[in-house]
């Protein structure tokens, strides 16, 4: 998707702001029950209206504090907005930044005005710098913008927002510094958004055909991209066996999708991103249950992430090899299925015993972890929504992580952190590989109650010779508080850990 909204910078000062012709005036305010150096300036303004607001305690300026005025006496704007900022000089932690980001970004959505400017006093975060700070605001305003659009439908939903502008640049960093980081922030949070339309697109429409052409027009639109496309013929040729039982009982032909791109020297080895792309799962032949399996839509959330990832790799453009790769298949009962009990090839030259059909995801992604060898990684993260045990482990808060690499984990937990889309990691020990043993092959498909980690012990099986990490996104691809609708993550994790590799 394109960028939906442009962001500007225009430097003005408090005192300016009165007489600023704007659609809409969002001005952050610090906590305070008198007035301070901000809203003194803005009391006089506005003929003393601001004091009057505070001693009502309308206006307090706590943390996430919010008020619409239509109107504010001495100022030219159509409508004016404040948002509390909490204490003067007290330096936030990153979630109560990261809610009062969310909460800016609904306020420029809800303004429903064609252009927003912003007046934000400085911003302290916890152990972070004014760029990053601007840079999470620029994203969560670009990826808020966001709405669905499906052809045919009479009553769309309309873009009103076109250009958002900070008026205020403070912080140490320098000025060039912070509008770098905003045009990065934004290209994130058009990657997301890339990430939601796939995602949310339905199955009849979201083929594992159609996420091949969309690679395609990828690489069109970013010429430093290079995409191939694998169908069954080839797959079968490779002997990628496992992948293709998955979508032995459906219609739509199973597809490989390698989308590389080439930023770094030849020779320097490129970081992997595998996602997981079922473009629906009934479950197969061992049947979901039939009430919320419309969200079985999100099930090729982890291929959705690799391509907003990707189109944020190419227009930020890195000095690095990424390969975005994605394993994509429809998860069909019928005739043609693959049954429980089946035993497949991989690519690996291992075999697996399918107990249950429903437990695909992990098909996919073992030949591709097998495939992705050939480019002797620097190193590989795929990302699926996996497991549902994941959700009961850690709700739709954070992802969770797993990895043969404590190094590659610790970096993934970082880049979770640093851009405000956690991951939480959990146990790979050696223990818990006995639970998918197998009688009639060499691994089973499912085993043993902890359903998260046992599926990672699944492909681990596949991901010996480099350093490697599995992103469950069950709980934060989609549900929890955005609901039916795709998330977006993990696209900032991912886009963070990439750019810290350079």
């Amino acid at each position: 998707m394109k960028k939906l909204i442009s962001i500007t910078t225009n430097e003005k000062k408090i005192n300016s702001l009165q007489s600023l012709n704007s659609d809409c005036l969002v001005i952050g305010i610090n906590e305070d029950k008198k007035l301070n150096d901000v809203t003194k300036v803005l009391n006089t303004a506005s003929s003393g209206s601001i004091k009057k607001l505070i001693d009502r305690q309308e206006l307090t300026g706590e943390l996430k504090n919010q008020l619409y005025l239509p109107e504010l006496n001495g100022f030219k704007a159509n409508k004016v907005y404040f948002i509390g900022l909490g204490k003067k000089n007290k330096e936030l932690k990153e979630d109560e930044f990261s809610t009062l980001s969310t909460a800016l970004s609904k306020i420029s959505i809800s303004a429903n005005s064609r252009n927003i400017d912003i007046f934000l006093p400085e911003i302290k975060v916890k152990s972070k710098n004014a760029s990053w700070v601007y840079k999470i605001l620029a994203r969560d305003i670009e990826s808020g913008c966001y709405q669905y659009f499906f052809d045919g439908k009479k009553k769309q939903p309309k873009y009103k927002l076109k250009k958002v502008n900070f008026l205020n640049l403070e912080g140490k960093d320098s000025k060039t510094k912070i509008i770098s980081s905003i045009k990065i922030g934004q290209i994130v949070g058009a990657g997301m958004n890339t990430s939601k339309n796939l995602a949310n697109t339905p199955a009849n429409i979201c083929t594992p055909s159609h996420l091949a052409n969309q690679a395609k027009l990828l690489a069109k639109t970013y010429p430093s991209i290079k995409t191939k496309v694998l169908g069954e013929k080839e797959m079968k040729k490779l002997g990628m066996d496992c992948l293709l039982s998955v979508g032995n009982g459906s219609a739509q032909e199973s597809k490989f999708i390698i989308m590389q791109y080439s930023g770094g020297e030849k020779k320097s080895k490129p970081h992997v991103i595998v996602g997981k792309g079922i473009t629906f799962d009934t479950g197969g032949i061992s049947i979901k249950p039939s009430p919320n399996m419309d969200e079985m839509k999100y099930d090729m959330s982890g291929s959705a992430s690799v391509f907003g990832t990707m189109r944020a790799i190419g227009e930020i453009k890195p000095k690095l090899n990424i390969i975005g790769i994605v394993a994509s298949a429809e998860n069909m009962p019928s005739s043609t299925a693959t049954k429980p009990g089946d035993v497949v090839n991989t690519l690996s030259g291992q075999t697996v015993e399918i107990l249950n059909t429903d437990a695909e995801g992990r098909l996919v992604l073992c030949d591709a972890l097998t495939y992705v060898e050939r480019y002797k990684p620097a190193s590989v993260i795929d990302i699926a929504t996996l497991t549902g045990a994941c959700v009961v482990a850690l709700g739709h808060q954070a992802t969770g992580l797993l990895s043969n690499d404590q190094g590659l984990a610790d970096k993934i937990m970082e880049s979770g952190f640093s851009s405000c889309d956690k991951a939480w990691q959990l146990p790979l020990w050696d223990e818990y590989q006995s639970d998918i043993s197998s009688k009639y092959a060499d691994i089973a498909n499912i085993g043993g109650r902890a359903g998260t980690i046992t599926a990672a012990c699944f492909l681990s099986r596949f991901t010996k010779s480099y350093k490697w990490a599995h992103l469950d996104i069950a709980g934060t691809a989609y549900g929890g508080r955005v609901g039916k609708t795709s998330s977006g993550r993990p696209v900032p994790l991912l886009t963070e850990y990439l750019l810290s590799r350079k």
